[in-house]
């Protein structure tokens, strides 16, 4: 039945897409990468991951998504040591990717060409702005160039921001870091800020599988930036994220408020739950409606499967 679902999406997307979105990559290709996912798919093939999702994930820490990715055996999604416009203001939604190679003059030539026969304007780096959809995050890998490798400046900012309504991650530079900090609700993650343009770069590919450091980045992926580092989480995995750090944090409620009422000692919190605490846990949830992050339906659904 999966198999059959993913074929239909892919029936379905090769009908509605735009030829310009097609820019080395398909969505059938970029289906079958992330088969994983079954939900609902922009028309370039990535996963939607839900809003309610991004909205959620706001809350969960860097360290308790990390631990669950590794917990799925997910070792390489996290990046860190970023230079930050709002380092109080996390950046989440789900990845637009782009490539950037160092400039080859003849095929830098025939890629421009590409671009402007299918309708696209302007230089490279603008393209995939024309692609962010509202609560996409703009992930670009710029092979870590800084100087002459500044991806956007405060035109370009805020073009991304009127787009995508988010922030960007750039394993590149950035300039004109004054104009960028007044567009509010916009945050950057880059590498350094410099006043050089963009130069000897030319962009590979709009929504392919790229590396950001040492963390892989598929498009689609739930972006997770935090003054922390910037965690990439695959698009199937989103939702069980956050209900398990959800879980986290209400257990870790319960258990500081046990504490200090001397309820219980730190090793029965710490450790194992007996029969006991389990039930106390319940009780508590009950008369505490509104420390629910998630739903009630999701809380029982999620202790069906587990042994807590």
């Amino acid at each position: 039945m999966k198999k059959l679902y993913v074929f239909a999406v892919i029936l379905t997307l090769m009908a509605s897409t735009r030829s310009r979105a097609q820019f080395y990559n398909t969505p059938e290709e970029l289906i079958s990468l992330t088969a994983e996912w079954n939900g609902e798919r922009f028309e370039d093939g990535r996963p939607r991951v839900p809003d309610e999702i991004l909205e959620r994930m706001k809350k969960v820490s860097i360290e308790e998504a990390w631990g669950i990715l590794r917990a799925n055996g997910y070792h390489n999604q996290f990046e860190s040591n970023w230079v930050i416009i709002h380092d109080d203001e996390p950046v989440v939604g789900r990845a637009m990717t782009a490539l950037y190679m160092p400039k080859r003059p003849e095929v830098m030539d025939r890629l421009t060409e590409k671009g402007h026969q299918s309708g696209r304007v302007g230089a490279m780096n603008s393209w995939p702005i024309d692609e962010l959809r509202q609560g996409d995050v703009y992930v670009a890998d710029g092979f870590g160039k800084v100087i002459d490798g500044t991806l956007i400046g405060d035109n370009l900012g805020n073009a991304i921001y009127a787009n995508s309504g988010n922030g960007v991650v750039f394993d590149a530079g950035s300039r004109d870091l004054e104009g960028l900090s007044r567009i509010e609700g916009f945050n950057a993650f880059v590498r350094g800020f410099d006043p050089s343009f963009l130069s000897e770069s030319m962009l590979m590919g709009i929504n392919v599988p790229i590396r950001i450091g040492r963390a892989t980045v598929f498009p689609g992926d739930v972006v997770l930036a935090k003054k922390t580092g910037v965690l990439f989480i695959p698009a199937h995995l989103a939702e069980e994220v956050v209900v398990r750090a959800e879980f986290i944090m209400l257990r870790d409620l319960f258990g500081h408020e046990m504490l200090k009422k001397g309820v219980y000692t730190p090793g029965q919190i710490d450790g194992a739950w007996s029969d006991e605490i389990k039930q106390s846990f319940l009780d508590w949830v009950k008369n505490n409606p509104d420390e629910l992050p998630m739903s009630r339906e999701e809380l029982d659904n999620y202790l069906k499967d587990r042994t807590w």
